[in-house]
């Protein structure tokens, strides 16, 4: 039996180590475009700036992984990558040429992309052998994301985005040290290597295949609006409160969305099928109330429509590709689906809007989102009746499936 290193002091400071790294992101992920242009970037070079990062995060991923199953000492892993994110942010900030912000913008993003997956893995190998669980770690992370949002905004309309750096390394300060005050892990829970052999027999299942395609479909408007909500609202007349207020109202939902549906939704291809292509209905009324939004109080208040949509497509999702990945191979099938989402989508999306805000406006960004996401619906719906038609399951899913309906 593995010795427990925990005590209350230290999970205390693991949820304020949640609760500030996740508020460090929200400023990066919600403000820094605001700075950017600021600055003098326009909105494509915003886009191409940004989308450097999912691109990273392919690399920086499996690099971070297998430093920590080499060394197993998480917390040191996890305390570098923090203190790379410090530097290299302070860098960017600070530089004042081209060349210098996408080399110190790669080196940042090697550092902070992986963070958020290290930091999960983190909670796991402290909570390990306890009867705690990780939801209650976690949503220190997403109060957090939605109290920083909402502080942030008065903080920076008062004082301009150049106090942005200031904010951003004071709590990435904040987390370091909660970190570095808990004491050092016995034992961790390692990342298994993903076994790429796997790869090929994925595209080998046309549902699947289907599924990833129509997903990237859905998510790329996803990251469009992640990447340049601020900017709408700024350029609407705005202010960084009303951007922080979007912020909150986007995520502060996002627990109970989650709960909701680990608590009623059946674990099912066909039911599934069938909820992907609802949200991606509300998705698509999501996408289209944007495009009409004349207002800066109407953008925020679209984004609670975020807290059912993007949580319930990437649960909704995570549960689909467990049921049509075969056992050994779901972690390849889970990889393939988070690159999708996060990785492509991330990287078309910035480039894509970028371009769409800069010379069509962002009306027209937002049309164009309507129709992606449109196509996504269809092709979902169609899923639904193939599936529910054909009473399609996968060998490996059936047995799942008869446990879960009780048989």
């Amino acid at each position: 039996m593995r010795e427990n290193t925990g005590n209350s002091s230290t999970f205390i400071s693991l949820k304020w180590f949640n609760f500030f790294l996740y508020g460090t992101i929200v400023l990066f992920t919600s403000f820094f475009q605001l700075y950017l242009q600021d600055v003098g970037l326009n909105k494509l070079e915003i886009g191409v700036l940004m989308s450097i990062g999912p691109l990273v995060s392919v690399f920086a991923n499996p690099f971070w992984g297998i430093w920590t199953g080499k060394y197993q000492n998480i917390r040191v892993i996890v305390l570098v990558m923090l203190a790379g994110t410090l530097l290299f942010s302070q860098i960017v900030f600070q530089a004042n040429t081209y060349e210098t912000v996408y080399t110190a913008m790669i080196l940042f993003y090697f550092c902070q992309t992986p963070l958020f997956a290290q930091s999960n893995t983190l909670v796991l190998s402290y909570i390990d052998g306890t009867q705690l669980g990780f939801g209650a770690f976690r949503l220190w992370g997403s109060l957090g994301w939605a109290l920083t949002a909402v502080a942030a905004g008065p903080v920076i309309q008062y004082g301009g985005v150049s106090v942005l750096p200031y904010l951003f390394a004071i709590l990435l300060i904040l987390s370091i040290v909660s970190l570095a005050s808990m004491p050092k892990l016995r034992h961790s829970i390692g990342i298994a290597p993903l076994p790429l052999r796997g790869f090929p027999l994925l595209f080998r299942n046309p549902y699947f295949l289907f599924f990833i395609f129509f997903g990237i479909l859905v998510s790329i408007p996803n990251a469009i609006n992640n990447t340049f909500m601020s900017l709408y609202i700024n350029d609407m007349g705005g202010s960084k409160t009303m951007i922080g207020l979007a912020v909150f109202l986007s995520s502060i939902l996002e627990v109970g969305v989650f709960l909701l549906c680990d608590r009623f939704l059946r674990r099912k291809i066909s039911v599934l099928t069938g909820w992907l292509a609802l949200v991606s209905v509300l998705f698509l009324l999501r996408w289209w109330l944007m495009s009409q939004a004349t207002m800066p109080l109407e953008v925020a208040l679209i984004q609670i429509l975020h807290s059912v949509t993007f949580g319930g497509f990437f649960y909704v999702g995570t549960e689909l590709t467990m049921l049509l990945i075969p056992g050994p191979y779901r972690s390849c099938g889970q990889a393939l689906y988070t690159l999708s989402w996060s990785g492509i989508s991330g990287m078309i999306g910035g480039i894509l809007g970028g371009w769409l805000f800069q010379y069509l406006g962002a009306q027209s960004m937002y049309e164009f989102c309507v129709f992606l996401t449109l196509i996504a619906a269809l092709g979902y719906g169609g899923m639904w009746l193939v599936v529910k038609r054909d009473d399609y399951r996968p060998p490996a899913a059936i047995h799942d499936e008869l446990e879960e309906d009780g048989v």
